[in-house]
Parts: C-alpha cells; structure tokens; sequence
C-alpha cells in the first residue's frame, strides 16, 4: 500500500477503504508517512470530504492510536462535556460541581488555550496551589471522594490528533468538518466517559460561524458517538459574544464563582444551568425540565460552591481565593476603555475580543508562550447596550502600560456602533442527538 495512491484516490473523489485510512494514520504516527504527504491528504480531506464511515473510522484509528482511558474504576455514569471553544467560556468551572453536587461524577481531562480560545487548565492553575497534573490512581481517588477532577489529559493520548492537528494548523486545513469532527471525537471517546455531551459553538468566535454549520458538525459528532456507542448530545450555543462578561484566566474563575453565588451575568447562568441540566439527563436523572430544576437548586443553596471548594482542595488550591478574590494574582496596570460616540453595540467580533486578551497577556500565540494569569478584560458592555459617550466599555488589565496600549487597540476594533438597536440573539440555537435537530432559537 502506498500514501500515493491513497492521496490520489481521496483527490479525486473516491472513498477510502478502513484499510487505507489505518494505513495512513499508523504510518502518520510512527513516522513512515512523512508530513508532506499527510499535508496531501489533509487537503484532499478538506476539499472532497469523507463520508460517514470514513470519518468514523479516521476517529476510531485515532483514538487507538495513544491510550485508551479506562474509567472503570470510578463509580457511577460517567457523563464528559467538551466546547469546540470561545470566548469568556468557563463554563466546566460551574458544571462540574453542580453535577456532581447531584452525585454524577465528573472525571474531565481537559486542554490549554491557544490562540483566541482559553482553556480550562489555565484557568484552574490561576487558583493559588491548585495543580492540574495528577497521576490517574489519584484523579481516580479525587473523583471517587469529591464527585469531580480536573486534570491535563495523558501524555499519551490520542498522538495522532496532537500530530495531525499541528499540521493542520499550519496547511489551513482546520476548518474542515470530518477533520474537526474526528479530532474532537478520538479525544472523547478515548478520555474513557459513558455518555458525551457537546457544546458546539457558532458565531464571530467559534470555528462554525452559522448555526447551520454549527448543526452540521453536531450531526457528524453525534453520529460518531452514537456508532461507537457513546449515548451523546450537542448543543449549538452563541459565540458571537463572549460568554459573561469576564475574560482571562483568574477573571473567568472569579465570574464562575459568583455563577456558583446567583450574581453572574444571565447568559453564563443560562448557559451552565442548560448544560448541566442535559449532563444529568444523560446520567439518568431524570427528564429535562427536572434537572434544570435541580441544576438551579445546587446554585440557590449553595451546594455547588461548596462542591468546588471541595475540588479545588483536592487538587492542593487554596479554596479561600473563590469568597476572598484578593488571594488570586493581582493586575500590576489597568485602564478603563471609554466610548467615544453615542450608539448601541450592534455587533462584536468575538474573536477579536479573544485576541485583545492574548496581546495583554493572558493566552498564548504559540504552545510555549507564558501566561500572566492576572491579565484580561472585564466587559461593561456587549452586544445590545446603549452607549453615550465617556461611558464604560470595558476595563483592561495587564502587566505593562504597552500591552494595555495593544489590548485596547484590538478591542475597540471589536465593536460595532450603530444608531440601530440589534435583535435579540438567543443564547441557544438547536439541540442535536441521535432523534434529530430540535430548534431552540
């Protein structure tokens, strides 16, 4: 068998055989198969697609290709979240201890943020002490006593993604659905969980731009899941704002703790509240409306802080920082950005938002930049507020005046003003899962 052929063969339209595509991604991994013809592939890939079966054997081959997590060992339905990734987005700091406050553990192996995306092991290792790098009998142990964990994922855990997806990255082949698809899914199903539930964004700061597309790729995942026996869901949620109004490592922890409290802003509520709901619904908790209702208690009385105080104590984080928000890092330089012209915010660029905080400091343009886990931006205003002039946008944080200078300018070029007021944009587009598209917006 040759890579030559196999490129030529998916160039031109045809269907891979299971044969051809573990051929490629065993060569892929151990080196037979040089980039140059994986780039080949990919972009034939990205152009012809693949079908069904093809894109379930590409996930199955890679989820085997690294270790296969075996959660056995923790009691219980295991029920995983994953988000394709945004902006403001820190909603596993909420849901895992609201479901596991209801006794569904949460065993998550979750990524850094590169780019304009966070990631929720930034986010947790910006807790004073607290440590994401936990070997699995104590992950196991954490889980099995607190009800949840949050650790890195194995060093050796689908290679083949961390192999093609750099490649992808540099041959603009990411946004191709049966890769992201197939990507996403590897992780899911070898991170070991019963039952999977995705939150596909779509907007200014997602990979998906339109809910219809956001759709598309909730079907294919679904779909996969489902063939490899994993009940799972997706829900199409917005980005085309960032998620509350928080956005930076210690800022975003902070926002999820007052979600815990009942004081966030109303679409992170609504969001976590939905999310968690369906978490439950796939452990069995019974149906929708009931597990909202649960959901919302463990914030009312309080049991889902107290669950992630637990957590946080667990992973060695000093559980004192979520009441006294004084014990994080502190900003050495912010600056409030004002409005310099009457208006309603019409539109956001998300993504730029998500870059504004990467040029302050508080993620990464490349996989070995530093983090200053104090910087990032704390939005007054977003998509629908009225603005006069001098009024409150957003107040920046960062380490030096010069990267407040570059925050401010890229985030002022994420706004749109207009004279017109913008419709209402729902925080929710569709829930996908193996009975169809239900609309939610």
């Amino acid at each position: 068998m040759r890579m030559y052929d196999i490129i030529e063969k998916k160039r031109d339209g045809g269907t891979l055989t299971d044969e051809e595509i573990s051929f490629f991604i065993k060569g892929y991994v151990d080196g037979t198969v040089p980039d140059y013809q994986a780039s080949a592939l990919l972009m034939a890939i990205f152009y012809e697609g693949m079908n069904a079966h093809e894109t379930a054997t590409l996930t199955m081959d890679m989820a085997h290709s690294g270790d296969m997590v075996d959660l056995s060992a923790i009691k219980g339905v295991k029920v995983d979240k994953h988000s394709t990734g945004g902006v403001g987005d820190k909603t596993t700091l909420v849901l895992a201890p609201i479901v596991a406050s209801l006794g569904v553990p949460v065993a998550k192996m979750s990524g850094r943020g590169l780019g304009h995306t966070g990631g929720t092991l930034d986010k947790l290792e910006s807790i004073p002490g607290l440590t994401v790098d936990i070997d699995m009998q104590r992950f196991f142990d954490i889980v099995n006593t607190v009800g949840c964990a949050v650790i890195g994922q194995t060093g050796n855990l689908v290679p083949a993604d961390k192999k093609l997806y750099a490649l992808r990255d540099v041959t603009a082949t990411v946004d191709s659905i049966p890769l992201i698809a197939s990507s996403i899914m590897s992780k899911k199903i070898a991170a070991g969980a019963d039952k999977i539930l995705l939150d596909v964004k779509c907007g200014s700061g997602a990979f998906m731009k339109t809910p219809e597309d956001a759709i598309r790729l909730a079907e294919c995942m679904v779909e996969l899941g489902e063939e490899v026996g994993r009940t799972t869901v997706a829900l199409i949620t917005d980005m085309g704002r960032p998620l509350g109004n928080a956005i930076g490592n210690a800022l975003e922890v902070q926002e999820a703790c007052d979600t815990l409290k009942g004081t966030a802003p109303e679409d992170v509520t609504e969001t976590c509240v939905e999310l968690a709901a369906n978490m439950l619904y796939l452990a069995g908790r019974g149906p929708l409306e009931e597990c909202r209702v649960a959901a919302r208690g463990q914030i009312a009385n309080g049991e889902g802080l107290a669950k992630l105080r637990e957590m946080v104590a667990a992973q060695g984080g000093d559980a004192r920082a979520l009441d006294d928000y004084s014990l994080f890092v502190q900003p050495a330089c912010s600056r409030e950005v004002r409005a310099t012209k009457a208006g309603y915010v019409f539109a956001m660029n998300t993504e730029r938002c998500g870059i504004a905080s990467v040029a302050l400091g508080a993620g990464r343009a490349t996989k070995e930049d530093g983090i200053d886990m104090a910087a990032g931006i704390a939005l007054a205003a977003k998509t629908g507020s009225h603005l006069e002039p001098g009024d409150l946008v957003a107040t920046l944080y960062a380490a030096t005046e010069d990267r407040l200078d570059e925050g401010e300018r890229i985030l002022r070029g994420a706004y749109d003003i207009s004279d017109e007021a913008p419709a209402p944009i729902p925080h929710f587009f569709a829930r996908v899962s193996r009975d169809g598209v239900e609309r939610l917006g």
